[in-house]
């Protein structure tokens, strides 16, 4: 008998699954604008973040299983794992570091899971593959929501709060992966099977582009609504202020198809 062969990136599973996300994001981006400002807002999106955190909280349960445990695998220390925690607060609290975060890591950190995943990820398991897959696309999803969804606008601000947690968290992550022998985040050496972080070089090397491109990337996600929002008169932008950490998204107008909201901080 012939073993079947097994799943290629950018095969046919692969191609689905990314299609499957992109649908999701049309679909959920177009029920939040629908939801936007209406009173069940703020309970659908709190049902949400509670169903994305006990999901990854079970998921990191699994890892830690005896029979599961490997010291390189089971401790939540990529930067997904510590993602989905931040995404569940943003729909939970909506507070700003962790809807700036989302935005940022969940677009690029995140994506890059789905766009190169190791060749294992992509072999159906009962609990592996329905939770990789997931709780990778759950959390674009959650990105997508936020900003395009619920109006949530991106800034310099907002920039520095991803862009620094982003370093932090890598600071942190080396340490312990030179103490513990491990490679998460794989900031440590390049990780199994192919990957963007081929095109960088060497260990230190890719590090340091990393850094740069990271900043570049974000740099250009937060000019154009930077930009806007520079054009939008303070009237509109106060709409959304909050001296609390709160990070308030401008309500949809009922009335008037053609008013466009405000961009809040």
């Amino acid at each position: 008998m012939i073993a079947a062969a097994a799943p290629e990136v950018f095969g046919g599973r692969h191609l689905a699954l990314l299609g499957l996300a992109a649908v999701l994001g049309v679909v959920v981006v177009w029920g939040a604008r629908r939801l936007r400002g209406h009173p069940a807002e703020r309970r659908v999106t709190c049902l949400a973040g509670w169903l994305l955190l006990a999901a990854s909280l079970a998921w990191m349960g699994w890892w830690m299983l005896p029979e599961n445990w490997d010291i390189g695998r089971s401790l939540p220390l990529h930067y997904s794992d510590v993602l989905r925690i931040i995404a569940a607060v943003a729909l939970i609290r909506r507070s700003r570091w962790a809807v700036a975060i989302t935005w940022y890591w969940g677009l690029t950190l995140n994506t890059q899971a789905l766009l190169t995943p190791h060749p294992s990820q992509l072999r159906f398991s009962p609990v592996e593959f329905p939770f990789y897959w997931g709780l990778h696309i759950a959390v674009l999803l959650v990105a997508l929501l936020v900003v395009w969804g619920l109006g949530h606008r991106p800034g310099w601000r907002h920039f520095r709060i991803a862009y620094v947690a982003v370093l932090g968290w890598a600071a942190i992550v080396m340490v312990l992966n030179s103490w513990l022998g491990t490679n998460y985040g794989f900031l440590n050496e390049l990780p199994p099977g192919d990957s963007i972080l081929d095109l960088l070089g060497p260990w230190p090397i890719y590090i340091l582009w990393e850094i740069v491109l990271v900043a570049a990337v974000w740099g250009l996600m937060t000019w154009p609504w930077a930009r806007r929002r520079a054009r939008t008169p303070a009237r509109q932008r106060s709409v959304g202020g909050s001296g609390r950490g709160r990070y308030r998204a401008t309500k949809k107008p009922r009335q008037g198809r053609g008013t466009e909201p405000g961009a809040p901080d």
